[in-house]
């Protein structure tokens, strides 16, 4: 078949890749807005208000709700996240030796405590241990109990954390501290480790979210009105008003903390990316 006779077919009707891309993408656009407008006819925003939206309800909760409900909350969970931390470490090192009982101690401590729901976890502090060691006391009360299960829980998450940073960290580090005189405990503290918490800031950032979520299960611990965190604050002022402003007041104050850490974990893991680069 001669050019000619190529030209003189006619071409192929039909849409091309990036017209169907965007057929395709408009689509998505015209059932968001269409779900969207779906939601906001048939929702009752009356209700609603009158529900979760109480003015008078919410000043009154103000200045407690910073004051007490969420430093309790911060505290809670920033002391059990520095016990993470450091358990996580210690954890993550015993996972890496060649002594092989305390990497199956850590194997063993990271499955279960990665696997059992928080809840239980506090329970167990909660009932448990006063019944295993009668008259024995944690120190710190009530914070003391949180920082411990909140610590267990996050030391789970933080020891493969800590591990996949070690193992991320060259070898030829390690080498070149050995080869300048540096004992390998010392060229661990010293060189991998540090690099290590470079690797891992932005998954740790995550756990200290994630706690702060989890610091909510504080009140199976039996807290006094001064220990209260934010929704145990939340519920008892919607059971005493009959209404569930306090509720939607104490979700805000979650949010003022958990939005602008998830703002400073994605700026750090677009700069780790930049730094790959």
């Amino acid at each position: 078949m001669t050019t000619a006779d190529t030209e003189l077919q006619p071409r192929r009707k039909g849409l091309t890749r990036r017209q169907r891309r965007s057929l395709s993408r408009g689509v998505q656009y015209v059932v968001f807005v269409a779900a969207v407008i779906a939601f906001a006819v048939a929702a009752d925003w009356g209700r609603l208000r009158n529900q979760f939206a109480q003015w008078d309800i919410a000043k009154q909760m103000f200045p407690d709700v910073i004051t007490l409900a969420l430093r309790n909350t911060v505290l809670y969970t920033v002391s059990g996240f520095v016990l993470g931390v450091a358990l996580g470490l210690v954890i993550a090192l015993m996972r890496l030796s060649s002594v092989g009982p305390y990497r199956w101690l850590a194997g063993i401590y990271i499955e279960v405590f990665r696997g059992l729901p928080a809840l239980l976890i506090f329970v167990f502090i909660g009932v448990a241990v006063p019944l295993a060691f009668p008259g024995t006391e944690i120190v710190g009360g009530t914070y003391g109990k949180a920082a411990l299960g909140l610590g267990l829980i996050g030391a789970a998450y933080m020891a493969e954390t800590f591990r996949a940073g070690i193992q991320a960290v060259p070898r030829g580090q390690t080498e070149a501290a050995r080869s300048l005189g540096f004992s390998p405990a010392r060229a661990m503290v010293s060189i991998v480790i540090p690099q290590a918490f470079r690797i891992i800031l932005p998954p740790l950032t995550n756990e200290l979210i994630m706690l702060f979520k989890d610091s909510s299960l504080v009140l199976l611990l039996g807290v006094t009105l001064e220990e209260r965190e934010l929704s145990k604050y939340g519920r008892d002022l919607a059971s005493t008003t009959a209404n569930s402003t306090p509720i939607l007041v104490a979700g805000l104050c979650y949010l003022l903390v958990t939005i602008p850490l998830g703002f400073v974990v994605r700026r750090m893991e677009a700069k780790a990316r930049e730094a790959v680069k």
